[in-house]
């Protein structure tokens, strides 16, 4: 397991996440947010995790997703290694291979900051900007 601590995203003490449109993100949080999207920055990255997130069974092997890239298995470990650091996934050794799945809490926190209020995250991708 890792042994990384997990940040929650615009969340203040009482618990509240407010979305960017409703509160004005500080410092850190604002520092915080970057990296996730930095890590998320890159096409290999994003494949990685949509790989990873849409794997039956909710986890998926290194030995899977390697031959799915043109690149070596030293580069695919270490866009994991960013993923795994910016919270998004985390990932287990079991003998030879490691095993890699979701961290669902810090996408729906993305999901919360990136929400406008009053509307619920699935109808968002079909309303037109305003």
């Amino acid at each position: 397991m890792s042994k990384q601590e997990s940040v929650v995203l615009g969340q203040d003490d009482s618990g509240c996440c407010p979305g960017l449109l409703t509160a004005p993100l500080d410092e850190a949080q604002a520092g915080e947010l970057a990296k996730v999207f930095k890590a998320l920055g890159d096409p290999v990255r994003l494949r990685l995790l949509s790989m990873i997130a849409s794997r039956a069974g909710g986890e998926i092997c290194v030995c899977d997703l390697t031959p799915a890239f043109d690149l070596s298995q030293p580069t695919i470990s270490h866009h994991l290694k960013l993923l795994r650091q910016a919270g998004l996934i985390d990932c287990e050794r079991r003998g030879t291979w490691v095993y890699y799945w979701l961290l669902p809490e810090m996408t729906d926190q993305l999901a919360g900051i990136l929400t406008r209020p009053g509307q619920p995250a699935d109808t968002q991708a079909t309303q037109a900007p305003s």
